[in-house]
This record gives C-alpha cells, structure tokens and sequence, in this order.
C-alpha cells in the first residue's frame, strides 16, 4: 500500500490491495489511519464498515487475487470512498431474501452512505460511496432516517408528497412506519412499550454522548 498526496482544496489518498481475506483488515487500518493523519470529523466504526464491504466485494465478486486500489478523496463536506478492479461487471442492488447473502453489501452501503453508486473506467469498474463529515453521527442518523422514510412511500409518491409540504408528508409517514414497528412487534410476540422503552434509551445514550 502505498502514500498520498495533497492538492488542496481537496485531500487523496490511494491505497492499492490485493483482492483476498487477510487484506481486508489490513485495508481497513490503512484507511482508518490516513482518516486519522488528516483528522477526519467521521465516525470511525461506520468508516471502517464501508471499506470493509467495498474490499469483500471484490474478493467474493472479482476474485481473489485479483488487483485492485481503494481511493480515499476527501473535498468539502463529503468523503467519497471509492474501490477500483479489473472487472467491468457492474453491481446491482437487489431486494434481499431471508437466505440470500449476496447483495447484503450494497444494502449497506445504500444504508449508510449518503450517496453511492458504480461506473465503468478505461480498466474495469469503480464502486463508491460518500459519507457526510463534520456533522457528527446524529447528522447520518437523520440522513437515513429520511432516506428510510421517502423508500417507505413506495414508489411515485414523493413527488405527490412534496406537492402538500414534504416535512409535512415525512412527519406523517414517520408515524405510520413506527405504528407498522409496533404491530411487527406484537406480531413476534414483543412487548411494544419494552421496543419504545429500549428506542428512548439508544436515543438519550446517543445524545448524551454528543
């Protein structure tokens, strides 16, 4: 793995790996390392989760052994992760089954990136992902929250929402969704006031620790 460079307004950093099970942890650190050289204002957990899923894709998707370079790129107020191989398949994000692994990475990602996607290059293809920095932990959870609240709509109805105030529209689903958790709940033999409690509890340890 090799170094950096610098040219401002915007931070680069290119890490080349080999496409096997012994390098991931191995990338993860490096990554982790070089986020902490430039003082990166990003959780470092959720970090780390992502060049994991990034390296694992090419090991189980391209091939071990394969050659490949993650590109850590850092300008403005996002850090854009990205990982290149030899191999011009493009991923797709599939619904996933109770039983079926493949995909869960790309799940991820669209879980915890604020935006990603994948492009064709002159030698293969690059996967990628952006972060928000700067902003803390409680900004990503907003990010998904809203996220997680415009898939709940279902398809087509986001522009009709926004048509009648979109925060409005958002307020509104977030209470159905969380009526839907609680009928899941009872539904599985759960104590939906012990479900309530145990959320409360996350979200006052999560804002204390701000």
């Amino acid at each position: 793995m090799s170094g950096y460079e610098v040219t401002e307004p915007r931070l680069r950093c290119v890490l080349p790996f080999e496409a096997a099970p012994a390098e991931v942890p191995l990338l993860r650190r490096a990554a982790v390392k070089q986020l902490n050289r430039w003082g990166m204002p990003v959780a470092p957990d959720e970090a780390e989760l992502l060049v994991t899923e990034l390296a694992t894709n090419v090991v189980k998707h391209v091939g071990e052994g394969a050659s490949a370079a993650l590109i850590l790129e850092w300008s403005g107020p996002r850090l854009r992760l990205e990982v290149h191989d030899k191999n011009s398949a493009l991923p797709t994000l599939k619904k996933p089954t109770c039983d079926e692994e493949y995909g869960r990475g790309l799940h991820l990602l669209a879980t915890l990136a604020a935006d990603w996607g994948a492009v064709l290059t002159v030698v293969g293809k690059a996967v990628w992902c952006e972060v928000a920095v700067g902003m803390g932990r409680d900004c990503l959870r907003i990010e998904r929250a809203i996220e997680a609240l415009e898939n709940y709509q279902g398809p087509g109805s986001t522009a009709a929402l926004r048509g009648r105030g979109q925060e409005a529209a958002l307020e509104e689903t977030a209470v159905e969704l969380i009526a839907d958790l609680l009928h899941w709940s009872v539904a599985r033999g759960h104590d939906p006031d012990d479900i309530l409690d145990r959320a409360q509890m996350h979200y006052e340890a999560d804002t204390s620790a701000a």
